[in-house]
């Protein structure tokens, strides 16, 4: 019995650790660097039509259709494997935009399996990553998704033990960086920061890093502001999100992740509690 209907939860990325290598000579960036899903996460519901179209309705108005990587993927995949069915996607954004959390890429992937299985296409985990590695760098990782290494573009996947971490803040002051951006103004040294290995080995937060984050706060101060604010009151670490412009605070307990919750909220600053998603794997 063909499927009709399925309801995807589609996962939030941190990055533990960012680390750029080097520019390539295809104009993206050789990285290192180790994702970790978190509970945060787009709730999205596919339905099986016989229309043969792809429709695409949100909670909210945030990007053009045509634009929106879950209908590019959709419509990659009808074309590709010539199929006759139709699918409506309903999207629950509950992730911010372009905020260094993966919210796009995360629903792309979702949109590979889940199209798999409406359209009865039996898609291979080889067939999925080769179709994400067209729309974008992190969808590799969501595939997977846990904890994982990327490399080259970041799409090169290694599985890792989940690195399991509560009482994480995240806060966004409220503008989007591209990932453009942030890249453009990293400052490319030379220097290779081999913390990764510690943070894989102890877990501890201490060794978390991120290298586009000194060039991100140059151009946004604020960025700067929250990170020593977090610090200076109970944080145990607090580093940028991929680029931006989501901050991670790593908090003790509890109770100070929600006394940074009330601060931020009185602000009007979007922010959430959460913790790493426990593998199931």
């Amino acid at each position: 019995m063909k499927k009709k209907n399925l309801r995807i939860s589609s996962s939030a990325k941190i990055n533990l650790f960012l680390d750029v290598l080097s520019k390539r000579p295809d104009g993206y960036h050789q990285i290192r660097t180790i994702f970790s899903e978190i509970e945060l996460a787009d709730i999205i519901n596919f339905a099986l039509t016989k229309k043969g179209t792809v429709k695409i309705l949100s909670n909210i108005d945030f990007v053009s259709v045509k634009e929106n990587l879950i209908y590019k993927v959709a419509v990659f995949i009808k074309e590709k494997y010539n199929v006759k069915f139709g699918v409506e996607i309903k999207l629950q954004k509950n992730i911010p935009i372009s905020a260094g959390m993966g919210g796009g890429s995360s629903n792309a992937a979702s949109t590979i399996i889940a199209l798999s299985e409406l359209w009865n296409l039996d898609l291979s985990k080889k067939e999925m990553h080769t179709i994400a590695e067209n729309f974008g760098s992190d969808i590799n990782f969501f595939l997977e998704g846990g904890c994982a290494l990327g490399e080259n573009r970041g799409e090169k996947i290694s599985n890792l033990k989940q690195i399991e971490l509560d009482n994480i803040f995240l806060v966004n002051p409220g503008f989007e960086i591209s990932s453009k951006e942030a890249y453009d103004a990293v400052s490319l040294d030379g220097h290779k920061n081999d913390n990764w290995t510690k943070l894989i080995k102890d877990e501890n937060i201490k060794w978390c890093f991120n290298k586009l984050q000194d060039g991100v706060c140059k151009k946004y101060p604020e960025i700067r502001k929250i990170i020593d604010y977090l610090l200076k009151n109970g944080a145990e670490q607090a580093i940028l999100s991929g680029s931006g412009a989501t901050i991670i605070g790593f908090c003790p307990d509890r109770a100070i992740a929600e006394k940074f919750s009330i601060y931020y909220s009185n602000l009007g600053y979007w922010n959430y509690v959460t913790k790493t998603k426990r593998s199931t794997k």
